[in-house]
């Protein structure tokens, strides 16, 4: 007696990047984790900036001076915010490896570098997005409240909108890159702070003459200057800082490198 082999009626193909992406989009929009950090960034960008604008319509005198931008009033809710991001983007691949779903994720999909490569373009996706739209409306609601723009020009709306979403993608896809070195949610996130609040911390003991040049370094190249420098457009007060869309640059710099390093550690060590 001959038995004829069993066919699957479903169509056998080759996996490639797009179901890796549609792999960790899934896992991304399911996690609470995923709800509660962009929920709180959006909090935090849209309502201090919207209190700050009617804090700053209170005053009895022209509201915003003409040296100014209404714009700039988005800065301190950003800043807030890139706890958030960073959380987000350790929480993306260490939640993996703390619960043993990596070994399940690399079964199905052996690429390393396809998977790190669909986590990055997922996240950096989705945190652009959230967050180039959040600005652009907090912007938007600063701008009707004080019933001005306050000088801004087109070049900063670009800058606080597409530039700050940018911005805020790298330093979350960096927190991703620490996540993957380091494996661990608590250690990765608190590396990542520390290396926002660092500079500052050793900018205080830097207080001599002969270190004045390192101090000034490390407030204009500190990741909360770097993000600054998209709202104001350069330097402010006494502290250089670079000047618009550098700030931009230098973070990708330092995200590609790091990315680099993640990606080499990551294929090469078992899960």
């Amino acid at each position: 007696m001959t038995t004829t082999p069993y066919t699957s009626p479903i169509p056998v193909r080759r996996a490639h990047l797009g179901d890796a992406i549609a792999s960790e989009w899934t896992k991304m929009r399911s996690l609470r984790s995923t709800v509660w950090t962009l929920g709180v960034m959006v909090a935090l960008v849209a309502g201090l900036g919207m209190l700050l604008a009617f804090a700053v319509g209170e005053v009895p005198s022209d509201g915003v001076e003409s040296s100014d931008s209404v714009l700039d009033l988005g800065l301190l809710g950003m800043l807030l915010a890139t706890v958030c991001v960073i959380t987000l983007g350790v929480l993306t691949i260490t939640s993996e490896f703390g619960t043993g779903m990596i070994r399940t994720t690399l079964t199905a999909c052996p690429s390393r570098g396809r998977v790190l490569a669909a986590k990055a373009i997922v996240f950096f996706g989705l945190v652009f997005v959230t967050t180039t739209l959040v600005s652009a409306v907090t912007a938007a609601a600063q701008s009707a409240i004080l019933g001005t723009t306050g000088g801004a020009s087109a070049g900063q709306w670009l800058r606080v909108t597409v530039g700050v979403g940018l911005f805020m993608a790298c330093l979350g896809l960096l927190s991703l890159a620490v996540g993957a070195l380091l494996r661990h949610s608590a250690g990765s996130i608190t590396t990542m702070i520390g290396l926002v609040l660092l500079p500052y911390v050793l900018a205080i003991g830097l207080y001599t003459p002969e270190l004045s040049g390192l101090r000034t370094a490390l407030i204009e190249y500190s990741i909360p200057a770097l993000l600054g420098a998209l709202y104001t457009g350069g330097a402010t007060g006494d502290v250089p800082m670079p000047s618009g869309w550098e700030s931009l640059w230098i973070i990708m710099g330092v995200t590609a490198a790091a990315l680099g390093g993640a990606y080499a550690a990551f294929d090469r060590r078992d899960a």
